[in-house]
């Protein structure tokens, strides 16, 4: 892979997980115990604990995809970098500027 591709990618991979690192904090926030205290009704409590547990589904994706970002992030000046890990084929240079974290071609990721 090219120098020059190799730099827009870093960048890209860098400001993903600055992205995603954000998402975390505020998911993180969001995901706190809803206090027996606290004045609401019992409909929004409900609702309370029922977008709880979508967050919670939010930040376990997130949580996977900062993993799987700095893995790629770490392989990035590998030699075999940018190459499919199940068909040993070339990763277009779009794909990895649109899924970062991938590490299969397109034909390879749907099978």
């Amino acid at each position: 892979m090219k120098d020059g591709e190799l730099k827009k990618i870093k960048k890209i991979l860098t400001y993903e997980i600055s992205k995603v690192n954000n998402n975390i904090i505020e998911y993180k926030k969001s995901t706190k115990p809803i206090g027996p205290e606290n004045s609401i009704g019992r409909v929004s409590r409900m609702d309370a604990i029922n977008n709880k547990s979508v967050v919670e589904a939010a930040l376990r994706n997130a949580e996977k995809k900062l993993k799987g970002l700095k893995i790629i992030l770490s392989k990035i000046h590998n030699n075999d970098f940018g190459i499919c890990i199940r068909c040993k084929t070339k990763i277009p240079i779009e794909r990895i500027l649109i899924i970062p974290e991938t590490e299969k071609c397109v034909h390879c990721s749907g099978s």
